[in-house]
């Protein structure tokens, strides 16, 4: 049998740095954990922006991992705030990391100095454009947030699309609780870089920056799809429109209340109110827990 041919290595990654440090610590877990099915390739060298679908918290260490083994060094956009803290702020910044003001308005000059950086060092970063868990009742991309789009367009880098199955059987999604498996199956298709000329010199237009968004969307859907073999559904789902909330943990929804009618002008009769039993001072008291619905 013909041996499987070795893909082409950034020289990020073939000289020594911190990387190969962290890369010997996750080699034994993960090994362990996942067993890893990656087809498609990175550039060798030169930005670019990787926009992986979120369904589970593992899932930048599963895509951290195949980013290694594709030969490129994994970078992501972090809180600026994280760069202040002791030893984690240090290790961030020598392992490259993206350094990012998420201050309300800071947006736009956040997506230009990301743009920027990387362009200066060649760079590529990994940013999930979905922003948060998917909260798609079958796991499909939700629509996206614009911060990968603005980022590629304010200095024409590559957006290059890249899907993954197959974490949550590890870390189910909305659930922070480790199913040790071993060698659990990992699927991963990488596309090509997306098409977005018909947007260039469009930053600053908020059509153009949605459009780009949702084509952004579309192909991380269709690359899920062939991983699958399933069909999507045909619109993005939209969590705002099915009373979700976009962030931390979702909330069931609840139907709307009947209308109730409105008493005719005759006087109504106040039921008498029942009197309360005063709680046993003897029984403890529990604190009620959120509800949840239970992944990136």
């Amino acid at each position: 049998m013909a041996a499987r041919a070795r893909r082409p290595r950034s020289p990020e990654v073939a000289r020594p740095s911190i990387f190969w440090l962290l890369a010997a610590i996750a080699a034994g877990p993960l090994t362990a954990l996942f067993k890893y099915d990656i087809r498609g390739e990175l550039p060798r060298t030169g930005p670019f922006i990787l926009t992986p679908n979120h369904y589970s918290d593992i899932d930048p260490v599963v895509m951290g991992w195949a980013v290694w083994r594709l030969g490129r060094a994994p970078r992501f956009m972090a809180k600026a705030s994280l760069f202040r803290i002791p030893v984690i702020g240090r290790l961030l910044h020598w392992s490259g990391q993206i350094p990012v003001e998420r201050e309300r308005g800071k947006a736009k000059q956040a997506a230009l100095s990301a743009a920027e950086h990387l362009v200066e060092t060649g760079r590529g970063v990994i940013v999930y454009p979905e922003g948060t868990l998917t909260r798609e009742p079958a796991g499909w991309p939700m629509r996206g947030k614009s911060g990968a789009v603005r980022i590629a367009l304010a200095e024409d880098i590559p957006v290059i699309p890249i899907a993954s199955w197959g974490a949550d059987a590890v870390v189910p999604r909305f659930q922070r609780k480790l199913r040790l498996r071993w060698r659990a199956p990992i699927t991963i298709r990488v596309g090509e870089p997306i098409d977005l000329s018909a947007y260039r010199g469009r930053a600053h237009s908020r059509t153009a920056i949605e459009e780009a968004t949702t084509i952004v969307m579309r192909e991380i859907t269709a690359l899920l799809e062939e991983i699958r073999g399933e069909t999507a559904p045909a619109e993005l789902y939209d969590p705002v429109k099915h009373g979700q909330t976009e962030f931390g943990m979702p909330v069931a929804t609840v139907p709307a209340a009947e209308p109730v009618a409105a008493p005719s002008a005759e006087t109504v009769e106040a039921p008498a109110a029942e009197p309360v039993e005063a709680p046993d001072p003897s029984t403890p008291a529990t604190a009620s827990e959120p509800d949840e619905t239970a992944r990136a």
